[in-house]
């Protein structure tokens, strides 16, 4: 082995490679440390959103749950669009426990028996409790919901230009002779008003089940939940 010198060069070679291995291992381990991470991609994913419809003073873009990390712009067309549909929603409740409390209720009667619209309790109680509209009621209300969420209060068309744009085509109410930045102005005012109006029915719905614990409060214009 002394005589050729070969027992002590393949070692040495041997250990030469492990070494270049370990080496190039540990570059790449660098360079991965440098490299853009998830946190970048998931930054640049938010940016991507900060300047869209509903990024507003003073919160300016506020996403607290996390639901547009990573997000593309499909998924925040649909977060807009159950945004604005809930929005409405409540805008409507808000207006309906405001309109019958402050006494304004429909002529005539929600019946065959006679029974009258104001005979019936206002807010929740209306649904649920001893005087609540009979089962057959509920359901026809149900299925008139139903057939909103179904066949009107969606893009049929394919026409939208936005999300919650439901007008398909007919219900136009003189919206093309706005320009864009009317339009967006409208539009963030319908937002602003959705979100308002959700926190309002939840203070409204939470003021009546006040009134069953003694803890009612006198609110202006609709006074006292019962």
């Amino acid at each position: 082995c002394l005589e050729h010198g070969s027992c002590h060069n393949f070692p040495f070679e041997e250990r030469k490679e492990t070494m270049k291995l370990i080496i190039a291992a540990l570059l790449a381990a660098s360079a991965s440390a440098f490299a853009p991470a998830q946190v970048a991609k998931t930054s640049t994913s938010l940016n991507a959103f900060e300047d869209e419809l509903g990024a507003q003073p003073p919160l300016g873009f506020f996403d607290p749950l996390g639901m547009l990390t990573d997000a593309d712009q499909e998924r925040f067309d649909r977060l807009r669009y159950v945004e604005l549909k809930h929005g409405r929603i409540c805008q409507l409740a808000f207006l309906g426990q405001i309109v019958t409390r402050g006494g304004v209720h429909l002529s005539g009667s929600i019946d065959q028996a006679g029974h009258s619209f104001d005979s019936y309790p206002n807010g929740i109680a209306a649904l649920f409790g001893e005087n609540a509209i009979p089962t057959a009621g509920l359901l026809q209300i149900i299925a008139f919901v139903g057939f909103l969420e179904l066949g009107v209060m969606k893009d049929v068309t394919g026409e939208a230009e936005f999300p919650g744009d439901f007008r398909n085509g007919a219900l136009d109410f003189g919206w093309d002779s706005f320009d864009e930045e009317t339009k967006l102005t409208k539009r963030a005012v319908e937002l602003n008003n959705g979100r308002a109006a959700q926190f309002g029915i939840l203070g409204l719905m939470v003021h009546e089940k006040l009134g069953e614990i003694d803890m009612a409060a006198d609110l202006p214009i609709i006074g006292t939940l019962q």
